[in-house]
């Protein structure tokens, strides 16, 4: 997809406190700086919120795949804040605990993050057209000569 860009805390410490989409101040720091950075690059970004595998429910409805998004979005604000220009921002995504930073402590407060993507034009341009989708691996035929999906 392109360049992912993982915010890490040397201090092992959140980018956000556990249930919440309000950014830490040292990641909204980071933040700030690298929307000058993003601005510098013709691609488009992709913004990705993720939660721990603590489970999360306030309101009904409202879980770890609403707290991801909001986590994203908030990220996008700060980047927004920053001076980065809005046009450059192709998709905000929540994928909750699916995609876990410390697969080893699903529950480490380090899995409460968000990934910065910058695109590759091939990405970007299936982000940013409804009708497209990003490419997928095509399935080598199976040993026994069965044809694939793809087939």
């Amino acid at each position: 997809e392109g360049l992912r860009i993982q915010i890490v805390d040397k201090q092992n410490r959140p980018m956000f406190d556990l249930g919440s989409a309000r950014l830490m101040p040292y990641t909204k720091t980071i933040l700030l700086e690298l929307s000058h950075f993003i601005n510098q690059v013709p691609n488009h970004i992709s913004i990705t919120g993720h939660t721990d595998t603590t489970a999360y429910s306030t309101q009904l409805g409202y879980g770890n795949w609403e707290l991801s998004a909001d986590r994203a979005n908030a990220a996008r604000r700060t980047l927004l804040e920053g001076g980065m220009e809005e046009a450059k921002v192709a998709r905000v995504v929540g994928l909750a605990s699916s995609v876990l930073f410390d697969k080893a402590n699903p529950q480490n407060p380090i899995n409460r993050r968000i990934s910065i993507v910058v695109m590759t034009k091939e990405a970007e341009a299936a982000a940013l057209n409804e009708t497209g989708t990003l490419p997928l691996p095509v399935p080598a035929a199976a040993a026994d000569g069965t044809p694939s999906v793809a087939d």
